[in-house]
């Protein structure tokens, strides 16, 4: 049997529907995987060649900083009801109750080879209205450049739906990645990729309720 094509969401053709692809029912994985400026300068420096080329790559690794990115989902329910699932505040949420949605855990460095994953239950897929997914950055790097990070939402038979952060603009520490929506009966994924920088405001989880007219409240918390 032929497993499903990926489909790439871009600025050509930013949106998709699941209900046309057959994605009805069950769990779909929201992946997040990003190259942390830490383990690029490793692989650098494994791969140079000479005594010159292994100092500038061991000086490369030795001021390469650790990047934690942290992915998230913003929740509006069909009846108003609304929350947020993500590691700050140890918001994890669960895939067999309310929200119907849950982070699996939190990779502080970008080291584990399955990223950060989120479960979207689509079985109680008549219980949303908005999923927002998104992504910042709690620690480490000033900006998304060079961390090149992809999410990728898979379904439990195998169709793949790619989203790639680019076009980071400087100090961009947030982006609003996709968000699925009810659309005339239909989930439909639709390509954001809409960056946030500090100078949009201090607080990111709320700077994004805000753009997105979510009309949640955010206050601040640690993890």
């Amino acid at each position: 049997m032929t497993e499903p094509a990926t489909v790439n969401l871009t600025k050509a053709a930013p949106t998709v529907s699941l209900d046309k692809h057959g994605v009805t029912s069950g769990l779909i994985k929201v992946n997040l995987n990003w190259t942390s400026p830490q383990a690029a300068a490793r692989r650098t420096a494994g791969e140079a060649r000479g005594l010159f080329g292994r100092i500038r790559a061991s000086l490369r690794s030795a001021t390469a900083r650790t990047v934690d990115l942290d992915l998230g989902c913003m929740i509006r329910c069909a009846d108003g009801t609304k929350t947020v699932v993500q590691a700050l505040g140890n918001a994890f949420g669960a895939v067999d109750r309310f929200p119907y949605v849950a982070l699996d855990a939190d990779d502080r460095t970008g080291s584990r080879a399955v990223g950060e994953n989120l479960v979207i239950n689509l079985d109680h897929r008549a219980e949303f209205q908005k999923l927002l997914l998104f992504v910042y950055i709690y620690e480490g790097s000033g900006d998304f450049r060079g961390l090149n990070a992809v999410v990728t939402l898979t379904s439990d038979r195998g169709d793949r739906f790619r989203v790639v952060l680019d076009e980071c603009p400087p100090q961009a520490h947030a982006c609003a990645i996709a968000l699925i929506k009810r659309q005339k009966g239909e989930l439909v994924i639709g390509r954001e990729v809409r960056w946030f920088t500090p100078q949009d405001g201090p607080g990111v989880q709320d700077v994004i309720f805000r753009a997105y007219r979510l009309g949640m409240k955010w206050t601040p918390g640690r993890k």
